[in-house]
């Protein structure tokens, strides 16, 4: 037989004569032996990046601030969209709520910390997830698929802090493994609601998820008839999961939360600069640690791995012509649409990938293992190879790539901007429940001061995030200080502080104008410097202010 017209039988016995039952748990016992090992992978290279220097409880994002802060504000009583701006939905205020009510007996540093491993947690359970969505298909598919999720570089490096892709991919795998039964859609009423419920709420936590569900529902509803009213379910679901979550929030404030989630978030801004295609490629193939100086020569390998993998996917389409079943097609279709979703606007960030990660491993995965079962097919004499060397190699690949990872973590150092000698210095300096504002939220979670008694106090805590959404889409370099409602922010929340915490990075979030720097300059004088040049003030008259 050829490998041409070989179709696959995924549930057929092994080898050696035992039953269809036994084989089968047979090849369900190794591939549950796989998946524990990749998340022993997972969960080592989590572990150690929090290990470093600065990663638990120091200052290793801008974004975290927001998105750990809005569950902390939300606590206190502020409404996101309503009393501050939030630039995505409101599901990862939700998920941090419980780091929030930590924080309120540990101080936000402790809180913060918790969320982090709360977040590692999360890429390490979209391990599991992949394997489940798989694991029929067999050793090859299953042991790619959980291993490209444990290793792959942005979702290693977005797991260091709070950050709303590794829960995107969470919620994402949680639905696929609800609505898929194997190879197709489940025909169960609940499993399509609950599936489609996790997709919406991953739509909660960020929009990107419209794109997998999209597909998805196109599947479900594709020619029509009974799979009509399954589409249908699932839609219903996706709907709930989430309008439940989002819809007080998004009452509680419509202007503002379309000012936040789309002026802020996705619509045109000045002079906008786009970052460059060998850097998105870079990031997607995972060699955004290669130590080349030549972007020529990271774009020839991104380029080499990106066709290796077409390359792979084709033959495995070509060659099984007629296994193409419901499951290949989705991670197909949702590869190819992420990837050109990411090529396409001007922004890109190296955790965008982190989205691609489960669908381009299940692409992978898949049709790896449909080449080593068609392979087996034609070939029976050559078992050994398809069952033993070529998963062997893989691991070998994989557990090197895992060494590399951690390799080049340690090469990096210390992340963190804020030192701990810094954060407990300004403890000294500032006193609990003082109205402390900063350009940037995660310095005051570090130093247990983002919590304030003190009326007027300002909430905010995306301070780019807020230029954007109130002054339609420009940043102070572009001219927002020149909007009414930008300047009166701003000036509001200097007015009402005993304390600035000012980054190196001000500049780019504060919209600066020369009466604002009077301000400044004549009713705070500065306290502290740390070893990276950002700079605490009191107010003139406070303690600590001589």
């Amino acid at each position: 037989m050829s490998m041409r017209t070989a179709s696959l039988d995924c549930e057929r016995p092994l080898e050696n004569g035992a039953g269809p039952d036994r084989g089968r748990r047979a090849r369900l016992s190794t591939t549950g032996l796989v998946m524990a090992g990749a998340v022993v992978v997972a969960l080592a290279l989590r572990a150690y990046q929090l290990s470093r220097p600065g990663y638990l409880l120091g200052v290793t994002e801008y974004d975290d601030g927001p998105y750990f802060g809005s569950a902390v504000r939300l606590l206190q009583g502020s409404v996101p969209y309503h009393d501050f701006v939030m630039v995505q939905p409101p599901g990862i205020t939700l998920l941090m709520t419980p780091a929030a009510l930590l924080a309120k007996l540990t101080g936000t540093a402790v809180g913060m910390a918790t969320g982090r491993i709360l977040t590692s947690l999360a890429g390490v359970a979209a391990v599991v997830l992949g394997g489940l969505l798989v694991r029929h298909r067999g050793v090859l598919a299953t042991m790619i698929t959980c291993g490209v999720l444990a290793v792959y570089p942005a979702s290693v490096e977005a797991s260091h802090t709070v950050l709303v892709e590794p829960w995107l991919v969470l919620f994402c795998l949680i639905g696929l493994v609800a609505l898929f039964n194997g190879d197709w859609p489940t025909a169960s009423r609940m499993r399509l609601a609950w599936g489609g419920a996790a997709f919406g709420f991953a739509g909660a936590v960020e929009a990107w998820a419209i794109v997998p569900a999209l597909v998805m529902l196109i599947i479900l509803g594709w020619p029509g008839g009974s799979r009509g009213r399954r589409a249908g379910i699932y839609a219903a679901g996706v709907a709930a999961g989430f309008l439940i979550p989002v819809i007080r929030f998004a009452a509680a404030s419509p202007q503002g939360f379309y000012a936040s989630l789309v002026t802020a978030q996705i619509g045109p801004r000045a002079q906008p600069q786009r970052v460059r295609f060998w850097v998105r490629l870079s990031d997607m193939t995972g060699i955004t640690g290669a130590h080349l100086t030549s972007p020529a020569a990271i774009t020839v390998i991104a380029l080499a791995i990106a066709g290796a993998v077409t390359i792979l996917t084709i033959a495995a389409w070509q060659l099984t012509p007629r296994y193409q079943a419901a499951l290949d097609v989705f991670a197909l279709v949702t590869t190819a649409a992420v990837v050109i979703m990411f090529l396409w606007p001007d922004q890109f960030h190296f955790h965008f990938p982190v989205f691609l990660a489960p669908f381009l491993a299940v692409t992978i995965g898949l049709s790896a293992g449909r080449l080593s079962a068609a392979f087996e097919t034609a070939r029976p004499d050559m078992t050994f190879l398809t069952r033993w060397v070529v998963p062997g190699v893989t691991a070998a690949a994989l557990i090197g790539f895992a060494a590399l990872d951690a390799s080049m973590e340690a090469q990096l150092g210390g992340y963190g901007s804020m030192s701990a000698a810094a954060a407990a210095r300004m403890q000294r300096i500032v006193p609990a429940g003082a109205c402390v504002f900063s350009d940037q939220a995660s310095f005051l979670i570090a130093g247990n001061r983002l919590t304030s008694s003190v009326p007027g106090c300002s909430r905010m805590i995306d301070g780019l995030g807020t230029d954007l959404a109130l002054s339609g889409g420009l940043k102070p370099s572009t001219g927002a200080g020149e909007v009414p409602a930008v300047a009166a922010i701003w000036r509001d929340g200097f007015t009402h502080a005993q304390y600035l915490w000012l980054t190196t990075r001000s500049g780019r979030r504060i919209p600066w104008t020369p009466s604002l720097r009077a301000y400044v300059r004549d009713h705070f004088v500065q306290v502290l410097r740390d070893a990276r040049g950002d700079k605490l003030y009191a107010r003139r008259g406070l303690p600590g202010s001589h």
